[in-house]
């Protein structure tokens, strides 16, 4: 009864582990799809003009993913690494 006890334990544990830690390799595209009378968003697009193909025929508006702007490629963090990159080839 313990052994069943201790695996369930292990199992809760390690699926609270799971669902509360984000992707590693999670890529935030700079472009959303959004369809206002449905209100679904669709942020898997890598520039305008592909944005703007997927909304043309369903009523959709292309808008710019927030979360890439904060986390994308231009981010703080990111171009800290840059500068740090470029500062070590020299």
């Amino acid at each position: 009864m313990s052994t069943t006890r201790t695996a369930l334990a292990a199992l809760a544990f390690f699926s609270a582990i799971a669902l509360t830690t984000p992707a590693l390799g999670e890529i935030y595209r700079p472009w959303c799809v959004a369809y206002p009378a449905a209100t679904i968003q669709s942020c898997a697009f890598t520039s305008f003009e592909q944005c703007m193909m997927t909304a043309r025929g369903g009523g959709g508006v292309c808008v710019q993913n927030p979360w890439y702007l904060q986390y994308g490629e231009r981010s703080p963090s990111s171009a800290a690494r840059y500068r740090s990159e470029r500062s070590s080839r020299r």
